[in-house]
């Protein structure tokens, strides 16, 4: 895309937001000069740490979320994050709490969490969720809205928090939820192995292996 979009039409059009609200902007550049001709991120999305977030192609980012990329934040193709979701890569609760004051001068807190954040292909992140820094998301997954994710989630995993403020458990699998849908229209297989692989079109068909 030219640098004519770059430079002047995407900076425009996110200033023209302060008088009318917010839009959804297609393309995106990556730090590393990658452009994504079809991730569309909102005008109203805060970005944190720009060099170390990596969007993929086909990603959807809605309004009023917060995607913290100061220490490695990857969302790969067809991630879709809804509205009012943080997705983190660092954290400085605990180390403000421990040190007090003593914490604005320390340039190595103690206590303060850095790490990279992946979210996996094609997921899907519901509003007013939270995703821990470190958090290693899967491909095929639904978080539902109003969860706490921290840790390992697994490939094709729905999880949600059964509790206020409890982490989210896995409660659930979308190649189950998806099988109606793929069975219905075969057309369709060809386009969920290339991101999914066969072994998981069989699964969510509900063939045994070996048949």
């Amino acid at each position: 895309m030219s640098l004519l979009r770059r430079f002047v039409i995407h900076p425009l059009a996110r200033l023209a937001t302060v008088l009318q609200g917010p839009r959804i902007i297609y393309g995106w550049y990556n730090a590393n000069g990658q452009w994504c001709e079809h991730t569309r991120v909102s005008t109203h999305t805060c970005v944190e740490g720009r060099r170390g977030l990596h969007l993929h192609d086909h990603v959807f980012v809605g309004h009023f979320n917060r995607l913290d990329g100061s220490n490695g934040l990857v969302l790969e193709e067809g991630v879709q994050v809804t509205s009012h979701v943080a997705i983190l890569s660092h954290s400085s609760h605990r180390a403000v709490r421990v040190m007090g004051r003593r914490y604005i001068q320390d340039p190595n807190p103690v206590g303060y969490v850095r790490q990279a954040t992946r979210i996996g292909a094609y997921s899907f992140i519901g509003p007013h969720s939270v995703i821990a820094p470190g958090s290693q998301i899967g491909k095929g997954v639904i978080v539902q809205a109003y969860s706490f994710v921290s840790g390992v989630v697994p490939d094709f995993a729905i999880v949600g928090s059964q509790a206020h403020g409890k982490p989210a458990e896995v409660i659930g699998d979308t190649r189950r939820m998806d099988r109606a849908l793929l069975q219905r229209h075969p057309e369709l297989h060809a386009m969920y192995v290339q991101w999914a692989g066969q072994d998981h079109l069989r699964r969510a068909l509900g063939i045994q292996e070996g048949t």
